[in-house]
């Protein structure tokens, strides 16, 4: 105890006789610099959201090599997208645009239809909507899980658990990392949306390990439905509206993390390729 005290006494009075004490030391340009260092060598990664509306532009023409070209210019290492057509209907040509993306870009895809219906002919193709995620990492495994919905297609149905939530889990830098996209119910009563943010979080809360929600949630920041994800995510915040394409009076479109992950930037692309803009975030851990 007398040794302690005398060196605490020791080190009072080389504060006194410098002018500082350990609480206002200012940090030397050296130790400023191995910080910047430290930072810079965390793993990074670049995660981006994009409704690609079907393929379709904001003149609601559809194009899909106008929206692989959009995509491309993010230069993210993962893309969460909603309203995806795999050989929907006629608005996109019966095409699989999951699929077609993927080749384009040369990117791992994971999607996850939230409507899967008959084929309009013997022989065709299922009829499936919803949302995909793409990777340039490896995809290490992947779930397409429920959450509530109200159905757009079924007239007069109750809410009800239904697929469209993706979940993937990439060999990203650093470690697995899961990554999430969602489609949240667009209608200005937000119960379903409650319902749909309470459905995630419970997802979310059940596996430990950093994790990335993206997706269009059909409601702005503030918006009380959403207030229950900003207890356990941190909002990638752009600083734009991303909706609607050419001059946004929205933001409804997000990028966001758990801890440790860390937003180091954020940021809307003028894009009218879609009729939403897309997010891109850069995160380390």
């Amino acid at each position: 105890m007398r040794l302690a005290a005398a060196v605490m006494a020791v080190v009072l009075a080389l504060g006194a006789a410098t002018g500082t004490t350990a609480a206002t030391a200012t940090p030397t340009a050296t130790a400023t610099t191995e910080a910047a260092a430290a930072t810079a060598a965390r793993p990074g990664i670049t995660v981006a959201t994009y409704n690609i509306h079907a393929g379709a532009g904001e003149d609601g023409v559809f194009d899909l090599g106008r929206t692989a070209a959009a995509i491309r210019d993010l230069h993210a290492d993962v893309v969460g997208l909603q309203e995806v057509d795999v050989h929907w209907d006629v608005r996109s040509g019966y095409r699989d645009e999951a699929a077609e993306l993927a080749r384009a870009l040369r990117m791992h895809v994971f999607f996850a239809p939230i409507y899967d219906l008959d084929p309009p002919a013997p022989g065709a193709p299922r009829r499936r909507f919803g949302v995909a995620v793409l990777s340039r990492y490896p995809v290490i495994a992947a779930r397409n899980l429920e959450i509530t919905r109200l159905s757009t297609v079924t007239p007069g149905a109750p809410p009800a658990p239904a697929p469209g939530f993706a979940e993937v889990t990439v060999a990203a830098p650093g470690g697995p990392l899961r990554v999430y996209t969602t489609h949240l119910d667009y209608r200005a009563d937000p119960a379903v949306r409650r319902a749909q943010i309470a459905d995630m979080l419970a997802v979310l809360d059940a596996r430990p390990g950093p994790e990335i929600l993206t997706g269009d949630f059909n409601a702005e920041p503030a918006a009380p439905e959403l207030a229950p994800l900003w207890t356990r995510l941190a909002d990638a915040d752009p600083h734009g509206g991303t909706y609607p394409a050419a001059e946004p009076l929205k933001r409804i479109d997000f990028v966001t993390a758990s801890q440790p992950l860390t937003v180091r930037d954020a940021r809307t692309i003028a894009s009218t390729a879609s009729d939403h803009r897309p997010v891109i975030a850069r995160f380390t851990r």
